[in-house]
C-alpha cells in the first residue's frame, strides 16, 4: 500500500487525501484499532467532544511511535458549546482529553440553527487558532448560506466542511462552492452507511475491471472529486483495504457513472439524526 497523499488547506496547512473516522472507538480495543491504522499510515484521526473518545485517541498518537507533527487529530465543537467563549473553552476541554498540546484541526460539529450563535462560535474559533491552540479550523454540516455568512461576517474562511457525501448524495452544489472558495470538502458516511450502495451493479462491474472491491471503487469516487473521506472501521484489514485506492484512476465517465447512483434513488437520510452529530 503506498502512502496516502495529502492537500494543503486554504492556511497552508497539508491534509490527508483519506483519514480514519474513530466514532465508537473507545477503550483499550480502541486504542489498539487507532494505533494499527496509523501503523497502516493513516495520517489523520476523526474525532469529536460528543463521540466521548478523545482520551483514546490522544493514547493512541502517543503509543503510535509516529512523530506528533506527521499525525493530524481533528475535534469538533458539540452544539452545547457554542459561543465565543464557550467555543474557546470547549477547545481547551478537548485539548485535556486529548493530552496534547495542540488540535490540527477543529471543526464545529453542527449549526445548530435553531439557537443561531454559530457565527459566534466561529469567532471563539478564529480566537483559539490566534491562541496556538488549533491549528485550523473548520465546519460541519454547514450549507452555502452558512458559510456565506461565516465568511461575510468575520472574512475568515473555513479550511474545511465536513458533510455528508456518497454517491447518493453527491453534493455537487455545495462541492462547487467550496472548490470556488477554497474550502476542502470532508466527507462523512462516505459508504452510506446502513443502505445498499455496495450492491450497485456500477461498483461491481468496476471492482471487477480495477481487480480491487466496490468499497474501494467508492472511495475512490470520493478521493478524485476533491473529498477526504473518512471511513471508520477497527479492523486492521479493512483499514488497510480501505486506505488502499490511490493505485487505480477512475475516467471521467466512470466517476459520472458513480454519481448519477444519486438519480435512481432517493436518499431518505437525515443528517441531523446521524450518530456522528
Amino acid at each position: 500500500m503506498s502512502a496516502i497523499p495529502t492537500v494543503n488547506l486554504n492556511d497552508g496547512a497539508w491534509f490527508p487525501e483519506l483519514g480514519l473516522g474513530t466514532y465508537n472507538l473507545r477503550g483499550e480495543e480502541g486504542i489498539a484499532a487507532m494505533v494499527a491504522a496509523i501503523e497502516s499510515g493513516y495520517r489523520l484521526l476523526d474525532t469529536a467532544v460528543n463521540y466521548e473518545n478523545e482520551r483514546e485517541v490522544g493514547e493512541a498518537v502517543r503509543r503510535s511511535g509516529v512523530a506528533r507533527d506527521q499525525l493530524l487529530v481533528a475535534s469538533k465543537i458539540p452544539g452545547r458549546h457554542h459561543g465565543r467563549q464557550e467555543a474557546v473553552d470547549s477547545v481547551k476541554g478537548s485539548l485535556d482529553a486529548l493530552g496534547l498540546d495542540r488540535i490540527d484541526l477543529h471543526l464545529i460539529h453542527w449549526p445548530n440553527p435553531s439557537v443561531g450563535r454559530y457565527v459566534d462560535t466561529w469567532r471563539g474559533l478564529i480566537d483559539a487558532r490566534t491562541q496556538g491552540l488549533v491549528r485550523s479550523i473548520g465546519v460541519s454540516n454547514f450549507t452555502e448560506e452558512m458559510l456565506t455568512e461565516l465568511i461575510e461576517e468575520t472574512g475568515v474562511v473555513p479550511a474545511v466542511n465536513q458533510v455528508e457525501l456518497h454517491p447518493y448524495f453527491p453534493q455537487e452544489e455545495l462541492r462547487a462552492f467550496h472548490a470556488t472558495h477554497g474550502i476542502r470538502t470532508e466527507s462523512w458516511s462516505p459508504l452510506a452507511r446502513r443502505s445498499e450502495l455496495l450492491t450497485e451493479q456500477i461498483l461491481h462491474e468496476l471492482s471487477t475491471v480495477y481487480e480491487v472491491t466496490p468499497t474501494q471503487i467508492v472511495l475512490r469516487w470520493h478521493t478524485q472529486l476533491g473529498s477526504t473521506p473518512i471511513p471508520k472501521s477497527a479492523d486492521p484489514d479493512r483499514q488497510r483495504e480501505n486506505a488502499d485506492v490511490f493505485g487505480f484512476t477512475l475516467t471521467d465517465e466512470q466517476l459520472a457513472a458513480i454519481s448519477a447512483l444519486e438519480r435512481g434513488r432517493l436518499w431518505d437520510g437525515d443528517p441531523r439524526t446521524h450518530e456522528e452529530m
